[in-house]
Formats: C-alpha cells, structure tokens, sequence
C-alpha cells in the first residue's frame, strides 16, 4: 500500500514554523549551536512541544535554519570564481567569511561542526568547500598565494582571527579587518618561507575548531 500523502501544514502552524526558524537563526547567532532550544521556543512566542512537533531534534533545527545561511557562502564562493583575478576572488571570499563569523556564532559553528551526512546543509557545505578549496588552487596556479598552504590553514587562520578578536569585538566590532590583512600578506607566494610544521589534515582541523562551548548539546 503507497504511503499516505502529507498533509499540508495549517495556516497556524507555518507562521509558527517560521516564528521558530527565524528566532533559532537569531539566537544562533547570538549564542552558537548550543543555544536553548526552550530560548529558542521563547523567543518564537510558543512552547518547546511545539518546536519539537516540527524539529525532532536539535540537528533538524539547524540544518532548517541555516541551511541559508551556507547556502548564501557557498554561492558567494561559486561567484568569486568568475572573478578573472584569482588573488582578488580569493580575498573578496575570505572578508566575506570573516564578516559573517564575526557576526553569527552559529555560523561559524556550523562551518566546523558536522551533522548528519545526509543533511541538506552538509551536502551544501561539502559543495561550498570544492570551491573554497577551486579558489585556493587557482590563486596558487597563478602564483599569487604559496604552494605549501592547504585549505584547512586558510580555514584555520580566518577562524583563529574571528575568535582571538572576540574579545574587544564590543569595542573595535571590525578589529578582525586588520588581523584578516596581515594574515593575507602571509599567504602571499613573494614573502614565503618554509614553514616549520605540516598542515592539519580535515579530521584535526575539525577537532582543533570544535571548542567544547561550540558544541551542539543534546536535544
């Protein structure tokens, strides 16, 4: 026997729907994908039987509400590759993540963190990153970053920055600018020496970025 067809949601439950994906982004971004799921149901005007009746858990929550927001970084990344300057794309995408970190925690969280595989926020962060690492490749084929960066000591330099001027960000809220550009003049292949330590492979780099306040809790 087929499956019974879903059933459309009421009218009430979509705007309670889309009371609860907007408050999970904002308090995402305000506290990182650890943030209470009973902050999250306040904030959206409704109960946490409500959030849980459209999110069964954390994860589905997430993935539904910034799903976006990867999605607007990755077509970001997309179009920096139609730039003809390959130093010029591969900056302009770096502000741009530093920008967005330094101004959502969840964002930066959910740049790190995994979930599900099957998820439709890392099937985009998994897209997302072949083109980061096209526009690594491309500013290293026409010799304008060094050869022996790997895309996760880019990943690992943008993050460091965001999070090390986390401090004063009240204070100098765009103090990331300056730290971003002596990072960049660092990538440059005309100022390179050899460095002391390999590159972090994928799995370190995830470890060494998922700081135990980054992590989603439990449901």
């Amino acid at each position: 026997m087929p499956p019974a067809p879903t059933r459309p949601l009421r009218s009430d439950a979509v705007r309670n729907r889309d009371k609860l994906l907007a408050a999970a982004r904002e308090e995402f971004a305000e506290s990182g994908l650890h943030a209470s799921l009973e902050a999250i149901a306040r904030r959206a005007g409704v109960s946490v039987g409500t959030l849980y009746h459209h999110f069964t858990d954390r994860a589905g929550l997430i993935d539904a509400a910034l799903l976006p927001v990867v999605e607007r970084s990755m077509a970001h990344a997309r179009a920096a590759l139609d730039d003809p300057d390959p130093w010029n794309a591969l900056v302009s995408h770096l502000v741009a993540i530093a920008d967005w970190q330094s101004r959502d925690h969840g964002f930066t969280d959910v740049c790190v963190l995994s979930l599900d595989d099957d998820l439709p926020i890392e099937r985009a962060k998994r897209e997302g990153h072949g083109y980061f690492e096209a526009l690594i490749a491309r500013a290293q084929a026409s010799g304008d970053v060094r050869a022996d960066v790997t895309p996760s000591d880019v990943g690992l330099l943008v993050w460091s920055i965001v999070q090390s001027t986390a401090a004063i960000r009240a204070e100098r809220p765009t103090a990331w600018k300056r730290h971003l550009a002596i990072m960049l003049d660092g990538l440059r292949a005309g100022a390179a020496h050899p460095l002391a330590e390999p590159p972090l492979d994928p799995a370190q780099l995830a470890e060494a970025m998922a700081f135990p306040g980054a992590r989603p809790g439990p449901r």
